[in-house]
């Protein structure tokens, strides 16, 4: 199980937030460390979306030596280390990393959130067992609150959510016959137009290329091969003087 931990807290919508993102990506244990006050009439269940009706209200609260001494920690920081030499925040691991490296951890583990305004401090940063931080823009790098969960959990996905709301095929590429008939209605076209003989090659091995990296659906090789069909047909039609 991965446990999604807040410390410290100050606004009841980002806690919230945070449940309603836990919601999305399969998470549902939220530890909460000296959290504000969650009205269930105020922000926290306003912003907590369906959360509102199982992970809120069971979130537990815990002091920061519990947390420590219970979880494999993950502390999150929007400001690293650049090496070994100063090591409170070095190494980090990208959250495009973390469900691979949680995957073989046999301990109950808690992602932990700090502040909105300061985040972990370095003293707590030095109790976690590792540290994760978002790429961003050396610019700004820090995110809201919020928004730096959502990130941090979508990219758990593959360790919380059995199944999504996605079929199991995104995208069901044209068998090759369909591909190389679409092919051909290309030359027949070329010739349709009178695309001149010495270009042709050409205009076919880059039409070729095109589509290999398209990967059409059948349904749209279909289309394809009917566009190019129809416009041949006209201009047929043109040329023997059945229309304007």
């Amino acid at each position: 199980m991965v446990s999604v931990a807040v410390v410290d807290a100050t606004e009841p919508g980002n806690v919230g937030t945070i449940a309603r993102s836990m919601k999305n990506f399969g998470l549902s244990d939220l530890l909460l460390v000296d959290p504000p006050d969650l009205d269930p009439e105020g922000e926290a269940y306003g912003f907590a979306g369906q959360a509102r009706e199982d992970v809120l209200p069971a979130a537990r609260e815990l002091s920061f030596d519990e947390l420590c001494s219970e979880y494999h920690t993950v502390g999150t920081t929007a400001v690293t280390n650049e090496d070994a030499t100063k090591h409170v925040r070095y190494p980090f691991l990208r959250p495009a990393d973390l469900a691979e490296e949680l995957a073989d951890i046999e301990a109950e583990t808690a992602v932990v959130f700090g502040r909105e305004r300061v985040g972990l401090t370095n003293d707590e940063l030095a109790e976690m067992d590792q540290v994760c931080s978002i790429p961003a823009s050396a610019d700004y790098p820090v995110l809201n609150l919020g928004q730096a969960a959502t990130v941090v959990l979508y990219e758990l996905r593959d360790l919380t959510v059995d199944e999504t709301q996605h079929p199991d095929e995104r995208h069901e590429r044209a068998d090759q016959q369909a591909i190389e008939g679409l092919h051909e209605q290309f030359g027949a076209f070329l010739d349709d137009i009178g695309h001149p003989e010495e270009k042709r090659a050409k205009a076919q091995r880059l039409w070729r290329r095109f589509v290999g990296r398209a990967h059409p659906t059948g349904r749209e090789a279909r289309t394809l091969r009917g566009i190019f069909r129809k416009a041949g047909q006209r201009i047929d039609r043109a040329e023997n003087g059945d229309e304007d």
